[in-house]
């Protein structure tokens, strides 16, 4: 066996442990039985490990070793061990590179949800992404280009403060700008839609500046494109 085959085991074993794992205590939450949940570890695992190996040996595009065995491994946890799986390894990824970046990951049953506020995205009154936002992203560019097989909604949101129709075209410019720079990074454009709900949708009340702050944001949605 060559080195780049040895390569893919240990990361094809990492992507898929964590993706059963995770999975494994979800279907625990949902009251499922342990055989299936152990046939889900296995499953799950035994794909990782296979995906991972042929991903790494294909040589596809100019990738490196580790990027094309983590998508093989995504791919195949994904086959093994159902989206659950897929999903709960890519959020695993994702809350392990954007941890201390102020972006928030939260999981809506198999949906996982970015939030990106204000005070990590733009400046007042501005639609160029920070230095921080772009740092971040960048992160999450090389999960995307990982799991290939989730849609990605990009939602700009505002506060209350001025006038609804400038909030409305201001959400609309952020969310294009997050959507922009995930393409600039290699994602496909086919894969993501960009959309400004303006001062609509509050998380907190407008009446305060904490309030406002919340509601000044950009939210990442990502969904499996298979749901079964």
């Amino acid at each position: 066996m060559n080195k780049t085959w040895w390569l893919a085991v240990p990361l094809a074993v990492a992507v898929g442990v964590s993706g059963c794992a995770s999975n494994d205590g979800y279907q625990q939450q949902q009251g499922q039985q342990e055989s299936g949940n152990t046939n889900t570890w296995g499953g799950a695992g035994i794909g990782a490990v296979a995906g991972a190996v042929v991903g790494a040996l294909s040589g596809h595009g100019g990738s490196s070793t580790r990027d094309r065995a983590l998508i093989g491994a995504a791919t195949g946890a994904a086959i093994g061990g159902g989206v659950g799986a897929y999903m709960d390894s890519q959020e695993k990824e994702l809350r392990n590179r954007l941890d201390g970046t102020g972006i928030g990951v939260e999981r809506n049953g198999n949906n996982l949800i970015l939030n990106m506020p204000s005070n990590v995205t733009f400046g007042f009154d501005s639609s160029e992404l920070q230095t921080p936002a772009r740092q971040a992203l960048n992160d999450v560019n090389a999960v995307l280009r990982a799991y290939p097989d989730t849609r990605i909604g990009v939602a700009g949101y505002t506060d209350s403060t001025g006038a609804e129709s400038y909030n409305q075209k201001l959400s609309e410019r952020r969310a294009q700008a997050v959507a922009s720079y995930l393409e600039q990074g290699g994602v496909e454009s086919g894969r993501i839609s960009a959309v400004g709900y303006g001062e609509s949708h509050p998380v907190a009340s407008n009446d305060t500046d904490a309030g406002r702050a919340q509601n000044r944001r950009v939210e990442i949605t990502l969904t499996p494109t298979k749901q079964s």
